[in-house]
């Protein structure tokens, strides 16, 4: 055997063919440790999966349960670490009924999509970080939870979290009662193609290591649109939301009192430039209301692609942007579609058009840019074609982002902007249903994000 460390996990034993330290009678051995607190933000187990057997098992035929005392809370899952990426990690939260084991109530079933590889004889999967929480981000107390141990703070076998090969128990104790494994089947989501990124923006928070790991940031610098220097990563959330797939939304808050002071703004941004052409579409909720407070400020909700560097010479930027009361002397509700070949901000250096419309509540938003055109649309619905020199030239980041374009008048208000999941496929135009079909199918394996247009 040999003790291996992996970035961000403790040290654990790495059991070679020809031995374990608990092979049971089955094809696999599961091993578990835990990381923090019994009562905790966050539950997060660490897993790994050893292949007992004489023959090579692909990881989409594996499956783990593991058990918890639930209660009516809804609750998100997530995949911190893993070699074999967290891309190709499903999470399902499933139930047992008619069981004796308190502990035993709910499970989260973790899967494997065809890009996870395969389990040699004797192979491992090596560390996988997870994490489960509660949407109304209460915490969460693990004690009478079944798969849960304090004291395993080190990789152990753990007969408490069950493992299947092709849906037979081949790992592990099941507790009694019923699966809802009709509701609920394994899931073996077929590797996801080239030049993809999907998120459903399933975290606890801004801190939460699986929104760094997949390449967010919630902006806190200084500078504009906007109320320049208001920018605040508190506002920056991820509410649960029983109008939005998968029941969690990113939220962005915008909040003032009138004054610069009492201003905080809000942005969410990729931190590499994994954008180019093709097709780039995000479910997003608009507000035209305040949630609190007088109604009528100048709000700026924007989804937009833009270049790392704001002097490139090969810039490039394609903006939507809703305003609800409207601003800049113009009036409301209204959508702005720009695309942009410098941030000057100088009329010739962009080619925009601008549409009263109402877009109160949630819309699909997506622009394609392919063979020397941009297209932007809502719901499926042409807002606007361009050709010609402000077609993008280099690959760019995306924002979602709330502020102000100015400060009209006193008195505290707070406005929410959201974002049910972004979706983006490169170098190919897409149809809506065609995009719709895709983001389904993740919900559908329980895969919270992939990224196959980033090298790793």
């Amino acid at each position: 055997m040999a003790i291996l460390i992996a970035a961000g996990a403790a040290a654990y034993v790495k059991w070679g063919p020809g031995g374990s330290d608990d092979s049971g009678t089955g094809e696999l051995t599961v091993r578990y440790r835990t990381d923090g607190p019994t009562v905790a933000a966050a539950a997060k187990p660490w897993l790994e999966v050893v292949n007992n057997s004489k023959k090579t098992i692909p990881l989409s035929d594996v499956t783990l349960r593991y058990y918890f005392a639930g209660d009516d809370s809804a609750y998100g899952f997530n995949c911190v670490q893993t070699s074999r990426g967290c891309g190709n990690v499903t999470q399902k939260l499933g139930t047992l009924s008619g069981g004796d084991d308190a502990g035993a109530t709910h499970y989260v079933e973790v899967g494997f999509g065809a890009g996870a590889g395969e389990l040699k004889p004797g192979g491992t999967s090596e560390a996988i970080g997870l994490q489960r929480y509660r949407l109304d981000h209460k915490k969460l107390n693990q004690a009478n939870d079944r798969s849960f141990n304090a004291k395993v703070t080190h990789y152990a076998p753990s007969k408490l979290v069950t493992g299947y090969v092709r849906g037979a128990l081949a790992w592990g104790d099941e507790p009694s009662g019923t699966a809802d494994a009709a509701k609920n089947p394994p899931s073996s989501p077929a590797a996801p193609p080239a030049g993809v990124v999907f998120d459903n923006f399933h975290y606890t928070g801004p801190d939460d290591p699986a929104f760094t790991a997949n390449g967010w940031q919630a902006r806190s610098d200084a500078g504009g649109p906007g109320i320049h220097n208001t920018w605040s990563a508190d506002g920056v959330t991820f509410p649960a939301e029983s109008s939005a797939k998968g029941g969690q939304v990113l939220q962005l808050r915008a909040a003032t009192d009138g004054t610069k002071k009492g201003t905080r703004q809000s942005e969410l941004r990729s931190v590499k430039p994994d954008f180019f052409t093709g097709t780039l579409a995000a479910r997003v909720y608009f507000s035209d209301k305040p949630v609190k407070g007088p109604n009528g400020d100048h709000l700026n909700e924007s989804f937009f692609t833009i270049s790392p560097a704001e002097k490139s010479k090969k810039y490039s930027e394609l903006d939507y942007e809703y305003m609800p009361h409207g601003g800049w002397g113009a009036p409301g509700p209204r959508i702005d579609t720009t695309s942009w070949i410098s941030g000057s901000g100088k009329p010739q250096d962009r080619t925009t058009k601008t549409q009263i419309k109402d877009l109160t509540g949630w819309h699909t938003m997506m622009v394609t840019a392919m063979d020397g055109k941009v297209t932007y649309s809502v719901d499926g619905q042409k807002l606007f074609t361009h050709k010609g020199k402000f077609f993008p030239r280099e690959r760019m980041n995306v924002h979602f982002n709330a502020w102000f374009i100015d400060l009209p008048f006193k008195g505290p208000r707070t406005w929410d902007m959201r974002v049910n999941w972004l979706y983006y496929q490169a170098d190919r135009t897409l149809s809506l249903p065609e995009v719709d079909k895709a983001v389904d199918g993740f919900y559908a394996a329980g895969t919270n994000h992939v990224n196959t247009v980033r090298k790793h």
